[in-house]
């Protein structure tokens, strides 16, 4: 997870738009975690302190923390923050990535206040970290099951199912779904939040309770698009292939080709791409541009 100065990166991808494949480079939009790092002076004494881990596009991270920090309540001026700069003294995959803010001497800091605002972030598996160590995924990578492979007509055939069901998002439109189906593309269970992350725990812990193993030949939806930390979720509960209308960032798709997790985007009535783990899925009439 080193730092970049673009915000896109190529990847090869394989398209499907009914009823042919084309195996083609796609562009992904870069993502990279963000350790924030607080230095305050406080009885006299100079503190180190670890505020969080978030993700952010590379580029104008000191805009990015300063706003942040304002934001929250912990700076009311500019002029309360002395200097900000990056942190030397890391791995080298973490290079740019780890930004430490000074604080004049004197300002003030509630580190009660700190604790319960950051470290226990609920929703999101990435954000609220306190490390970038903290946010590698440790699972193994996902069994490959060659007898077991989806036609392309039912991942088609999904969307349609997901937006007959999705009650509430018919009434106000501000909803996100993640939905469970079974290898012929019959829905299982649905759960619509208001937070993308929230709807997969909502569906994940569904699926605990009514008994159902996510792992065995199952396929999750996903209505927004796949961040690093929504990949994760995904890969830690098991899920072999994953679904979404919108785009993965390249960090989800470096993750899902390393955990060998099937993940689709731009899903669309007539055409789907895949990223990882085209073995999952009947792949005929190949074309490579």
């Amino acid at each position: 997870m080193k730092a970049t100065d673009s915000l896109v990166s190529f990847s090869s991808i394989h398209r499907y738009n009914k009823p042919d494949f084309t195996e083609l480079q796609d562009l992904l939009a870069v993502e990279e975690p963000l350790q924030i790092r607080l230095e305050f002076e406080q009885n006299g004494e100079w503190h180190k302190k670890d505020l969080l881990v978030t993700m952010r596009s590379p580029g104008n991270d000191f805009d990015l923390v300063t706003g942040f920090l304002f934001a929250e309540g912990i700076i009311r001026n500019h002029s309360d923050i002395l200097l900000i700069r990056y942190c030397q003294k890391v791995k080298p995959e973490e290079k740019g990535n780890v930004l430490i803010v000074q604080f004049v001497k004197g300002h003030p800091i509630d580190l009660k206040k700190l604790g319960r605002n950051f470290y226990t972030n609920s929703s999101c598996g990435v954000c609220g970290k306190t490390a970038i160590e903290a946010v590698k995924c440790e699972n193994g990578a996902l069994p490959l099951n060659k007898q077991w492979q989806i036609d392309p007509e039912t991942i088609l055939s999904i969307p349609e199912n997901l937006q007959s069901s999705q009650t509430a998002f018919k009434y106000t439109g501000g909803l996100h779904a993640a939905a469970l189906y079974d290898q012929n593309g019959k829905l299982l269970l649905l759960r619509e939040d208001i937070g993308r992350h929230n709807a997969l725990d909502k569906l994940i812990g569904a699926s605990m309770q009514a008994n159902i193993e996510l792992s065995k030949e199952k396929i999750v939806l996903l209505s927004g698009r796949v961040s690093y930390e929504m990949a994760q979720k995904a890969i830690n509960a098991g899920i072999s292939i994953l679904l979404a209308f919108g785009p993965p960032t390249h960090l989800a798709v470096a993750l899902a080709k390393e955990k060998q997790m099937t993940l689709v985007g731009f899903l669309k009535n007539e055409s789907f791409n895949i990223y990882s783990a085209e073995e999952r899925i009947k792949i005929v009439g190949k074309k490579i541009v």
